[in-house]
């Protein structure tokens, strides 16, 4: 049954402007839906391949910072008189940089890492996602540091024959958000049904097993983790030319917690399990800020996750799924009344 969620969820989401009025609303739907981007790509590690990325904030924010950059162009000394002059360019273009480069550095961290297991994986993300955030903090002549970059432009969106949109409305911006998030489950959704997707479960079931029937675990690990960071790299961008203005705080490690907890709430390995964590987690504090104190509103936020893992402990989607199936299987399985002949007692 939950195999028809993500198109009803999708259709429902894309009525949501139509409805919705408030702009603060609206505001949160689009912030909540670029970090639940974050989370669909860390589902990809942490779901299929049971590698768990603690840093996975820095493609985020290297993907935010990659996209910036590119738009609005900079001028950086490297080794005494040579420098590096870029010209602004499209922000489009800025996009596809972000994913290149975020993918780039996924592959990177997952080639060294991966070559070792246990928790190795997991402290070399959370090492390079603090070297990443001293970089942009320190190399003040690139990324301005603690001042922050600035009136990043806004996206814009071309059309051939038609001229180029420049989105300023939150609700062309919500658009933008919705179809990079849709385009990013299509993605993991073909990827976990191919070859490759049976080859990263098979890792996680059973890694002895699966390399015994061919399975180069290094290389599958590295690819997964290169594909998951160049999605979380998208995020990145979107949030960027969003919000305009960008510091070394989207590398705050929190980011990543609020991306577990997405994951994890809605159901790892399950692909509407962070989308529904996204929709949960990414509303809950906007809906109880005018009712209560910030002390309060984390309180509630605790609360339910911890309620959401002891009733259904592998998530909120896998959950929905048995029950479901439960119910059809009852269904089936109930005996069928047999018609009473004419003139039977």
């Amino acid at each position: 049954m939950t195999r028809y969620l993500p198109p009803i969820v999708l259709v429902l989401l894309a009525l949501a402007p139509l409805w919705l009025k408030d702009p603060y609303l609206l505001n949160a739907l689009i912030t909540g839906g670029i970090f639940t981007i974050g989370a669909i790509s860390l589902n990809l590690l942490l779901g299929y391949t049971g590698q768990l990325s603690l840093g996975h904030i820095a493609f985020f924010g290297i993907g935010a910072y990659a996209s910036a950059l590119t738009t609005l162009g900079f001028d950086v000394g490297l080794f005494g008189d040579i420098r590096i002059v870029h010209a602004g360019w499209h922000p489009f273009a800025g996009l596809l940089v972000a994913i290149l480069v975020s993918g780039a550095c996924g592959y990177v961290v997952g080639r060294l890492s991966f070559r070792v297991r246990g928790a190795y994986f997991v402290i070399v993300t959370i090492c390079f996602a603090e070297v990443v955030r001293l970089v942009a903090l320190n190399w003040i002549e690139l990324t301005q540091g603690p001042l922050a970059l600035t009136s990043i432009p806004q996206m814009k969106i071309g059309f051939p024959g038609l001229g180029e949109m420049t989105l300023r409305t939150k609700a062309q911006n919500y658009y933008l958000m919705l179809a990079v998030a849709t385009l990013a489950y299509v993605v993991v959704a073909r990827l976990v049904g191919s070859r490759f997707g049976r080859a990263m479960r098979g890792l996680k079931e059973n890694e002895q097993l699966a390399m015994s029937v061919g399975v180069n675990a290094t290389r599958t690990l590295t690819v997964a983790a290169a594909i998951s960071a160049a999605i979380a790299g998208a995020a990145g961008s979107l949030y960027a030319h969003y919000f305009r203005i960008i510091d070394p705080d989207v590398f705050l490690f929190a980011y990543t917690v609020t991306m577990v907890i997405m994951v994890v709430s809605g159901g790892k390995g399950a692909l509407a399990g962070p989308v529904i964590g996204g929709l949960i987690f990414g509303t809950l504090p906007v809906a109880l800020r005018p009712y209560m104190a910030p002390e309060a509103q984390w309180i509630v936020y605790g609360a339910v996750l911890i309620a959401i893992l002891f009733v259904m402990p592998r998530g909120i989607a896998p959950y929905l799924d048995d029950w479901f199936a439960g119910r059809a299987a009852a269904r089936s399985s109930a005996p069928v009344a047999k018609p009473q002949l004419e003139g039977q007692s």
